[in-house]
């Protein structure tokens, strides 16, 4: 029996994914348990055009994060610090500080969970931090610490 899954499904497929099962398992546990509906002639129409329109949502998305991207590497990005004399800084710089500079600079709210530093920041100097956009996107950043 062809079915049209409506949810994901373990050791089965994914949403929106046309996949042959019995029929007892279709329609005894996946219909009933809103997993998956019959593939019909119509039902399969309207998965299809879901399909296409998660698709154009995915891809404007995508140009979006590209956009973003490349406004993120065109420079360096500036993050004030307290330093002492001797050219350390109290603490360290973090993740928030960077999605801050980030957003007064550039102008985008970056998440600070998406950010990861490579080294320890512990003095002045220019670093590289790595932003995670999902499926894929990791842009390196370079940041450079300054004197407040």
């Amino acid at each position: 029996m062809q079915i049209i899954l409506i949810k994901d499904v373990d050791n089965l497929g994914s949403a929106h994914e046309l996949v042959e099962v019995k029929p007892g398992y279709a329609r005894n546990y996946l219909i009933p348990g809103k997993m998956a509906i019959e593939a019909s002639y119509s039902n399969t129409k309207i998965m299809e055009e879901r399909r296409k329109q998660k698709q154009k949502k995915e891809d404007k998305l995508m140009a979006e994060i590209n956009h973003v991207i490349d406004v993120l590497k065109e420079g360096t990005i500036k993050v004030g610090a307290k330093i002492g004399i001797s050219g350390k800084i109290f603490g360290s710089v973090t993740a928030i500080q960077i999605a801050r500079a980030i957003r007064e600079q550039k102008g985008y709210e970056i998440d600070r969970r998406r950010i990861t530093i490579a080294d320890d920041v512990k003095e002045a100097g220019t670093y590289k931090a790595n932003i995670d956009f999902g499926k894929d996107n990791i842009v390196e950043i370079d940041f450079e610490v300054i004197a407040e």
